[in-house]
């Protein structure tokens, strides 16, 4: 780790791969149970948590203020330490929650058996294909529409309303949906592919189920401890906020593609909105809030305001997009350090990437970003990317590749660390 003094005497890029970071224990199965952007490894949590502990930083209460699908809640309940997330995808938190509890196993084949049961023997007179949401129309043929209609009437029917066991094999039916449209498989870009030999939704929910019940049983969970997820923005002022001891999170990329469209199905599928656009409303950085540019930007710390004025250059709108990230960014690590305990921890993971020749330095500007929020100290240190190592580009479709002819891809990620 080295301690951060003076911002602009640290050359990010020199900083030393600390093996530390790279490498920990297999990841349970229940990291698996759906598929989910940009999760980062479940060990970075348990490495965290060792930090702690060996520079006698108590961990009663944690919490992933960007908890995605739940990779941190696991690892805490794991442990038996008090969790507290958020996120505003309500995708990410209904996987979050299912990955944070443990079911009983006879229970999970009773419900499993009856969905299966309602679903061969349900009688649903007619399903208007024709008159649904415009966008599941472009996803899916009637078929497999019709097919997936049933099962989630199943699944109502056999499962008791807002139980933990209907959470979990709705999660079961969320992580089936890609595999059953036209979605091109393995693109973080919503396209349709023309060639795709769409699964059967039965032989594709039976053999998801099957693997969760198996995660479910291999999951050492034991522990009382607390877990309380919330679906809503860090950044809305009306969330209540515990103390907590610790903070482990990975804020989402600059220049990520909105998650909201890679989620678009499950949330289309599950009511959580009727145009899943309403989803970008509201995230970091998002291009799609309203505010005022020439104003904010003096805001933006020394770092931030370097970047955006580089982009201002070549592309005006990317560099407003950069610039909103940024201001939320500075934001966040103050709301963080309002959250901590005094003598708490702050740990973030985040990466760097690029635009048109310009480097987006998001490490350089969340450090700045961390010490003008109060931190009293920051440290740094990176760790390697294996998947980016060999594919360190993507292409037009968003898969990684090894032509250089595609957007570049660092091959490393940072760990940034503050103390109140």
């Amino acid at each position: 780790m080295i301690q951060i003094t003076d911002i602009k005497n640290i050359d990010f890029d020199s900083i030393p791969i600390d093996s530390f970071w790279n490498t920990g224990e297999k990841e349970l199965k229940m990291h698996k149970i759906h598929a989910y952007p940009a999760k980062f490894p479940a060990f970075i949590t348990t490495k965290a948590l060792d930090y702690a502990r060996k520079n006698s930083i108590k961990t009663n209460q944690i919490a992933d203020v960007f908890c995605g699908c739940g990779t941190v809640a696991f690892e805490a309940k794991r442990c038996d330490i008090d969790f507290w997330g958020c996120d505003i995808n309500p995708v990410a938190t209904m996987i979050a929650k299912v990955k944070s509890r443990k079911y009983q196993p006879e229970r999970l084949k009773k419900y499993y058996k009856d969905i299966l049961d309602t679903f061969a023997h349900k009688n649903i007179s007619e399903i208007d294909y024709d008159s649904s949401n415009e966008r599941i129309r472009y996803w899916y043929d009637k078929a497999h529409y019709d097919d997936l209609f049933r099962l989630k009437v199943a699944i109502d029917e056999s499962t008791p309303l807002k139980s933990d066991y209907r959470l979990f094999f709705t999660c079961a039916f969320s992580n089936i949906l890609k595999s059953t449209s036209r979605w091109l498989t393995k693109s973080i870009k919503p396209q349709v592919d023309p060639n795709k030999q769409i699964a059967d939704v039965m032989d594709a929910f039976k053999k998801q189920c099957k693997f969760m019940m198996s995660a479910n049983n291999e999951s050492d969970v034991t522990g009382e401890s607390s877990t309380d997820i919330i679906t809503g923005s860090f950044l809305d002022s009306s969330i209540n906020m515990p103390k907590v001891d610790m903070i482990i999170t990975s804020p989402p990329y600059v220049t990520s593609y909105e998650y909201a469209d890679l989620h678009q199905l499950s949330s289309l599928w599950l009511g959580f909105v009727k145009d899943y656009r309403e989803l970008r409303e509201g995230s970091i950085g998002s291009r799609h809030h309203v505010y005022n540019f020439e104003r904010e930007l003096k805001h933006l710390n020394n770092t931030g305001t370097h970047i955006v004025f580089r982009l201002l250059d070549n592309n005006s709108s990317k560099a407003h997009s950069v610039a909103k990230y940024y201001l939320d960014m500075q934001h966040v690590t103050a709301t963080c350090y309002s959250m901590l305990s005094n003598g708490g921890m702050a740990l973030f993971v985040i990466g760097n990437t690029e635009f048109k020749g310009v480097k987006i330095d998001n490490a350089c500007h969340l450090a700045e970003s961390l010490q003008n929020s109060g931190f009293s100290e920051v440290l740094v240190t990176k760790r390697k990317i294996s998947k980016k190592i060999l594919t360190p580009y993507r292409d037009q479709q968003g898969r990684f590749t090894k032509d250089g002819r595609g957007r570049k891809i660092y091959s490393e990620e940072f760990i940034l660390i503050g103390r109140k």
